[in-house]
């Protein structure tokens, strides 16, 4: 019997990965949370509440639990858990408890844009043009440059949570169409606007790159534990809320498995990752940024014959697996449901 402890049991996608971890062979699924109140803890038999990420003592406390709940493998969802569990894996592995989360070195690489770019430019891998700056004058001139060659451009912290601080800077937006058809959540902004907040304010390191036209894709991935790809499974993203995709399509684009492959390899990345890629002008696909972790969504691959949270445990603990024939084409759509307690 396998003791599994999928953290983030509250977050978005934990339903569905709830739903995915609950089919793995011979285990018993308990979930966590920092609330009391996290939608998983209704979904599943077995719920821990564990101290947030952000907690001095957060390494000690979940090990405490682990050992009394005699875990056996840790499959974390919270974006802020990944590098104290990665720094502390060896902690844990003493313990005989596993992680299923990539080493810290290139874990910091692919999270931090920035250092991603950077990365993969020096592999040969393409990316979009872009600039690292860190201050008002060092963005001035990116962004000009980056003007010069496309007309408008983008900005993004080097490390972010979701879309914070994430902007599409362009003086051709129409700000009374902004203000009366867009919901106050959109992402553009004009050349003037950005120049105004940036001035006068110190700000976080940022990536200053070009916009991506095409068409956005969401890539859902299992590493095994040598950084080799076992499954690259791409989707269009039809529709988001808030970031999330709540429609999509399965498509086998062999430039975007080939593509996708290259980023996977250069970094050594394990488990579930995600990757986002867009089209340039020129048809070409580019990263946008990786998600060291299982991403929400992943559930729909359900609908195209992949479960992917039970293939990234057995792959990671080395339990034989089959990689399943994927039915391509499958379309998606997700929505929201209540849960009453």
């Amino acid at each position: 019997m396998i003791n599994i402890l999928m953290t983030g049991a509250g977050a978005p996608g934990g339903p569905g990965i709830i739903k995915c971890l609950k089919d793995v062979p011979n285990s018993k699924l308990i979930v966590g949370d920092c609330d009391d109140k996290a939608s998983g803890k209704f979904l599943n038999d077995s719920f821990v509440l564990l101290p947030k990420a952000k907690d001095f003592n957060f390494i000690n406390k979940v090990l405490s639990i682990c050992k009394d709940m005699e875990i056996d493998v840790i499959f974390p969802l919270v974006t802020m858990e990944l590098f104290k569990f990665s720094k502390n894996r060896d902690v844990f592995e003493k313990n005989n408890i596993k992680i299923i989360v990539s080493d810290f070195h290139n874990l910091s690489i692919a999270n931090n844009k920035s250092s991603l770019y950077k990365h993969l430019a020096k592999k040969g891998v393409s990316t979009p043009m872009f600039r690292v700056v860190n201050n008002y004058e060092e963005f001035y001139k990116a962004k000009e440059e980056i003007k010069a060659a496309t007309s408008s451009y983008c900005l993004k912290p080097s490390i972010s949570n979701g879309s914070r601080g994430v902007r599409l800077v362009n003086d051709e937006i129409n700000e009374f169409d902004l203000l009366f058809n867009e919901k106050p959540n959109s992402l553009y902004i004009s050349d003037e606007k950005i120049n105004a907040i940036l001035k006068d304010n110190s700000f976080p390191e940022l990536l200053i790159a070009e916009i991506l036209p095409g068409n956005e894709y969401t890539i859902d991935t299992i590493v095994d534990n040598t950084g080799n790809p076992i499954l690259i499974l791409p989707r269009i993203r039809t529709k988001t809320n808030g970031g999330i995709s709540v429609a999509g399509k399965f498509e086998k684009n062999t430039k975007i498995i080939d593509y996708c492959d290259k980023i996977i390899r250069s970094l050594k990345l394990s488990g579930p990752i995600g990757i986002q890629v867009k089209e340039d002008k020129f048809g070409e696909f580019k990263i946008l940024e990786i998600n060291p972790r299982i991403q929400g969504t992943s559930v729909a691959a359900l609908g195209a014959g992949v479960n992917l949270p039970k293939l990234a445990v057995e792959s990671f603990l080395g339990i034989e697996y089959a990689i399943p024939e994927i039915k391509w084409n499958t379309e998606f759509i997700r929505y929201y449901d209540e849960l009453f307690f």
